[in-house]
């Protein structure tokens, strides 16, 4: 998916998206938010917060920072944000998630919900998502995944031609996604079409490495 498609498509999405896709995502967003494990001072990074449905449903005690490519989805959550005086909300930023300008270590939790099929290089984007997080940290993935029923699955692949329409790849493979993400800790099933990946980090970042934190 190139970047301009899927800001278009999103463009589209904007004034539609919490009623259309709001009730059907929900419960994958509450089934990752129980997931978390979310402590006190945790500093959660949320990648594709699109209008910022989630933001609610994190503790009040932990900072919360959302990226996503559109202007359009990020101004309904900040709306959102000040709306529900969301005040755990650090910050809520227009970025490239293959291409984040935050500093190596700098979140405990990184989140990215309905991202790894949309973006154009999903090995760039989990490389990003190792680098900001914590050498401790976890990574945390939601996503749609081709179906293992072979009329749905079928169906799903006839649908890929149209991926730059829809602003997502319809026949986006699991075995695609877990060869690229390293140290797979926990693969839940949310449903037939989502599964959710829970990542241990496991990165040495150079900093810490540097300040002796890492052997």
């Amino acid at each position: 998916m190139h970047i301009e498609s899927v800001k278009a498509a999103y463009r589209r999405y904007a004034g539609v998206y919490d009623a259309v896709f709001g009730p059907v995502l929900h419960p994958r967003r509450k089934v990752l938010l129980r997931a978390l494990g979310c402590r006190p001072g945790d500093r959660i990074l949320e990648v594709g917060v699109g209008t910022g449905l989630s933001l609610p449903l994190y503790p009040p005690d932990v900072r919360v920072t959302g990226i996503d490519v559109s202007s359009e989805m990020l101004k309904r959550a900040r709306e959102r944000v000040a709306r529900r005086r969301l005040h755990n909300v650090d910050a809520l930023l227009e970025m490239d998630a293959e291409q984040m300008t935050f500093p190596e270590a700098s979140f405990d939790k990184v989140v990215a919900m309905y991202v790894v099929s949309v973006v154009e290089r999903p090995a760039k984007l989990i490389e990003e998502l190792h680098r900001v997080c914590k050498p401790d940290g976890e990574i945390f993935l939601v996503n749609h995944v081709r179906s293992e029923n072979r009329v749905i699955g079928a169906l799903e692949k006839s649908l890929a031609r149209f991926s730059e329409t829809l602003g997502f790849h319809p026949d986006f493979e699991l075995g695609q996604m877990a060869s690229e993400v390293g140290q797979v800790t926990e693969v839940s099933r949310v449903n037939f079409f989502w599964k959710v990946l829970r990542l241990k980090n496991g990165v040495v970042h150079r900093r810490a490495q540097a300040s002796g934190i890492v052997a």
